[in-house]
């Protein structure tokens, strides 16, 4: 399986993915945060789904930037672009994967900022190639395994938090993730834009990395379950 989130505060973006693949009996470590270059500028993408379904659509873009005059200067203008050969993939593979039994599944999240964007800009994109924005009421999206951690994103991170609370909440909602399943695991790929900035700051951490984050962090949850107060259960306790 997959977790990928991604996250758009005031003052910027934040995009965390994992890096399992688990096939059968088999595990392995494949990136699931891709980088794209496109009119000097760097975007990324993660996604969830079939993989062959994400390498054939990468593909067809990567080809169809290459060949055609084609010039975004607007983010969304990209990700319409990824909707166009995600539908085309589709239209090839889609009836030979239903005869197989497997969905045409493929989510993606796609962010950066292009030459005329004011901000960097945040976008989720469904298998039918259709997307919507992150705003001010919804700063975020997870795919793949999207249970275990919205509870502290819907908790915690608002539009106003700050970029480096939004990548320890992108954090603590992956830790969680992993926590509960057994297909998703480091090392994780990290990717930061600056509201002010035109370039995203892409980093892979190791759990060895991270492991005195999440220690404390689950040393703090056990200190914190301590203190709270119980003077409303007394009735299950006292005689």
């Amino acid at each position: 399986m997959t977790f990928c989130v991604g996250i758009k505060v005031n003052d910027g973006i934040v995009a965390l993915a994992d890096t399992r693949i688990v096939r059968e009996n088999e595990q392995v470590n494949k990136q699931k945060l891709a980088e794209f270059q496109h009119a000097g500028q760097s975007l990324f993408t993660m996604t969830s789904g079939l993989r062959s379904v994400r390498d054939k659509t990468l593909t067809y873009i990567d080809e169809k930037l290459r060949t055609d005059t084609i010039t975004c200067d607007r983010l969304y203008q990209f990700v319409n672009l990824v909707g166009e050969q995600l539908r085309r993939v589709k239209s090839e593979d889609g009836p030979a994967l239903a005869a197989t039994n497997h969905n045409f599944n493929l989510h993606a999240i796609i962010g950066g900022r292009l030459s005329a964007d004011q901000t960097p800009q945040l976008y989720y994109m469904y298998p039918e190639g259709n997307w919507i924005e992150a705003a001010i009421d919804s700063p975020y999206f997870i795919i793949g395994r999207t249970h275990y951690g919205k509870p502290i994103l819907d908790r915690l991170l608002n539009y106003n938090t700050s970029l480096t609370s939004a990548v320890m909440l992108a954090l603590l909602a992956f830790d969680a993730t992993r926590t509960s399943v057994t297909d998703v695991d480091y090392p994780i790929d990290v990717a930061v834009l600056g509201r002010d900035d035109s370039t995203p700051r892409f980093h892979r951490f190791t759990e060895a990395d991270l492991a005195e984050t999440t220690t404390q962090w689950n040393w703090a949850l056990a200190q914190s379950l301590k203190n709270l107060p119980m003077q409303w259960a007394s009735p299950l306790f006292n005689r």
